[in-house]
């Protein structure tokens, strides 16, 4: 193989991948595709996943032909799922919201540009659910459910939130006409959908294995992976969690703690931090309503391909406490955590690893990036539980943050082979990690649409713990610096390169 015919299929890759999934493209930052919501019919979807297969060159090797592979397996499998195919109303849902989020959240380009985008999106909602109502059918209720409050949340955003925004005669036209597809969905739903629904949640254990196996090349079973979950919750069992007073410092004290966050990690030697800094900003006015009804993140990886000079960090209203905002909103997205990963997937080698952690519509841009990505930020928080960064109380709710993550990946494990049900995992989020019955429900619900994800924290956070411990390297800063890398790409994988003392084989023949 040469290496222009791995260029011209990798290219290929990518380009099919950007116009099936326009919304994620949009928040990757190619904008081409940005006036269009997905064609989601299985046959194509299989079918473009299994030629792309079969035309990558026979002797490809190295990260990004392992990541291409595994990612076209699963996508095959996906256009047959449930989950992904056609048993899932909110990833319509979903879709169509972030389509017109996606375009105004963030100034990348003239504000005339993207509101054309928008009005072209908005437009195309009704034709997109007519496609969905043809695919759908024996979807499980609590996806049902979850879809109808989406809707719910469209008509805020698009009778109450838009007109805030934008007096654009033509786009609240398109928004009017949008806002009567989410209705007539939404009476779909209850009509045909919910009378016939489900209560099957699982993606079975043969996907799940797949999932493991070519998203995260995970070297262990799942029952193993159950295990190591198992042993992390018994290390820590209490269920007593401290709760500290409700932050006072407003936005400029979200500001103080990221910066002491870095100059803490640059003063013992832990990193090395970029030149890219986050600013807190207020929940614009237009979105507070109907934001709580979608997956709506304060922090978003920012855009790989748009200019991000400096990034906003959407400070969600209404009270917070204090180590909520210094472990979640500093620590593990804003400094050390998810953002200080962004900044080193954006200059990766891997293409795959430059965008495949890129926070889209319902999920990531490609499942292979999550276990750096979020076993990274939960890492992360340790490092500065181990510079000093924590009080006694903030580390309680750290090691409930802990628990929670094992237990995600026990659910993740008995909920999708089958093991489990979706009431028995949102009481084992009550009874094992101290959730509330509201907050036990939604984790388990998301937890099931999305096979394969809760447990990436746990995978990731222990991955690196056991390579640090292994490896037992001279210098923090050089170690995590290597680590990071390598972009967002599958922690077994940087492992093995690390293990080796070699850089990866990347792209090339």
């Amino acid at each position: 193989m040469t290496d222009s015919a791995w260029s011209v299929w990798l290219d290929r890759f990518f380009d099919a991948y950007y116009a099936r999934n326009p919304v994620n493209a949009t928040f990757i930052g190619v904008h081409r595709y940005d006036d269009r919501l997905p064609d989601w019919s299985r046959e194509a979807r299989e079918a473009e996943a299994r030629a792309l297969l079969a035309s990558m060159p026979a002797d490809a090797v190295g990260l990004d032909a392992e990541l291409a592979r595994g990612y076209l397996e699963i996508a095959a499998w996906e256009a047959t799922s449930a989950q992904y195919g056609w048993g899932n109303p909110s990833l319509y849902t979903g879709e169509a919201v972030f389509g017109l989020l996606s375009l105004l959240v963030r100034p990348f380009a003239a504000l005339d540009a993207r509101l054309h985008s928008a009005g072209e999106r908005l437009r195309a909602v009704p034709s997109f659910f007519r496609d969905a109502e043809r695919i759908l059918h024996d979807a499980p209720r609590a996806w049902c459910e979850r879809a109808r409050r989406e809707c719910a949340g469209a008509r805020l955003l698009l009778e109450r939130g838009l007109p805030q925004l934008v007096d654009d005669h033509a786009l609240l036209r398109a928004a009017e006409e949008a806002w009567a597809a989410f209705e007539r969905f939404d009476a779909f739903i209850e009509t045909e959908l919910l009378p016939r629904s489900t209560e099957v949640y699982a993606c079975g254990a043969e996907a799940f294995d797949l999932l493991l196996k070519r998203a995260h090349f995970f070297e262990f079973s799942a029952e193993e992976l159950e295990q190591l979950a198992l042993e992390c919750l018994a290390r820590d069992s209490s269920s007593v969690v401290a709760r500290s007073d409700v932050f006072e410092g407003g936005l400029r004290g979200f500001e103080d703690l990221w910066r002491d966050s870095v100059e803490l990690a640059e003063r013992r030697d832990l990193l090395t931090y970029p030149d890219w800094p986050v600013h807190y900003v207020e929940q614009p006015a237009w979105l507070r309503e109907s934001a709580p009804y979608f997956y709506f993140l304060p922090y978003r990886a920012p855009a790989v391909f748009d200019q991000v000079d400096v990034v906003e960090y959407v400070v969600p209203p209404g009270p917070i406490d204090t180590a909520t905002v210094k472990l979640n909103h500093v620590v593990h997205h804003g400094s050390l955590g998810h953002h200080l990963q962004n900044w080193h997937a954006r200059r990766a080698e891997s293409r795959i690893g430059q965008i495949a952690a890129v926070d889209c519509a319902s999920r990531i841009a490609m499942l292979c990036g999550g276990s750096i990505a979020e076993g990274w930020a939960c890492y992360a928080t340790d490092l500065a539980d181990e510079a000093g960064f924590l009080t006694e109380s903030e580390r309680a709710v750290q090691r409930a943050a802990h628990r929670r993550m094992a237990a995600r990946a026990v659910v993740d494990v008995r909920l999708h082979r089958d093991s489990m049900t979706l009431d028995d995992a949102a009481r084992f989020y009550e009874q094992r990690a101290g959730m509330s019955a509201q907050a036990a429900r939604a984790e388990a619900v998301k937890n099931s649409l999305h096979p394969g994800a809760a447990c990436m924290y746990l995978i990731g956070w222990n991955s690196i713990r056991q390579l640090r411990a292994e490896l037992r390297p001279p210098s923090l800063r050089a170690f995590h610096d290597q680590l990071l890398s390598f972009g967002s790409v599958p922690l077994s994988l940087i492992s093995r390169a690390m293990r080796e003392r070699k850089p990866y084989v990347l792209a090339s023949p």
